[in-house]
């Protein structure tokens, strides 16, 4: 089973609330984590890496304001915040704040899950021209977190595609192992290359024609990764 779905992060003190969001998502296809109050979203964020966040403003130990203040400083997760208020000079500064959408309740499912998919083109397209990738017989949808090989569907564990999604937005440029250590692990394994060096290992077994002598994921001695965006041009 694939483990590769959108990852959305419910912040909402209201239990009938965040079932009924929850409902919604996962028959949209999206994996979910939930968050009572801030102070939970906001280690939830720190440790899972969510890929869109859904943020409801009256929340009991922090307002959702200076949750999401906290949260723009280290992180440019897509962000849709919830609110009774339909105040015009709310709405114009939270999304001066770094708010993606602002959606007033009550509103219906289906409004949500479009804007949430607005949402998350929004944020690929800004991290790569086309929220698809296509290296040689390789293509990865940012967006439907679909990745193909020669036209059939591959499947991937979530860190293998964490790996292989933060290459893809950086294509063509060298990832450096520090920073491929921050975006897939959490604690002391952030400091041990070598679950990283494992990681690519499988990952190349998936994508690659000859795994040990990689045209596609390609390795900067010393430095990092790069997911080659030449490949086309060097075989012809």
């Amino acid at each position: 089973m694939s483990n590769s779905r959108n990852l959305v992060l419910l912040i909402d003190d209201e239990p009938k609330i965040r079932r009924f969001l929850r409902a919604g998502f996962e028959i949209h296809g999206f994996s979910v984590a939930e968050a009572e109050n801030a102070a939970e979203g906001l280690k939830i964020a720190t440790f899972n890496a969510p890929d869109l966040v859904i943020l409801d403003l009256a929340l009991p130990d922090l307002h959702g304001s200076e949750t999401l203040e906290r949260l723009r400083s280290w992180s440019n997760v897509p962000v849709i915040v919830l609110s009774v208020e339909a105040d015009e000079a709310e709405k114009v500064r939270l999304l001066q704040a770094g708010a993606d959408d602002y959606v007033v309740k009550p509103f219906g499912m289906a409004e949500l899950l479009a804007r949430s998919d607005a949402a998350l083109r929004r944020y690929f397209k800004s991290a790569t021209e086309n929220p698809v990738v296509v290296v040689g017989p390789l293509s990865v949808d940012l967006v439907s977190r679909t990745v193909e090989l020669n036209t059939a569907r591959i499947k991937l564990t979530r860190k293998e595609y964490r790996l292989l999604h933060v290459l893809a937005t950086h294509v063509g440029l060298v990832v450096t192992h520090d920073q491929l250590l921050k975006e897939i692990w959490t604690g002391n394994q952030r400091d041990n290359i070598q679950y990283l060096r494992i990681l690519v290992r499988k990952l190349r077994q998936k994508i690659e024609t000859d795994p040990n002598q990689p045209r596609l994921l390609v390795t900067e001695s010393g430095v990092g990764y790069r997911l080659e965006n030449r490949l086309e041009t060097e075989v012809n």
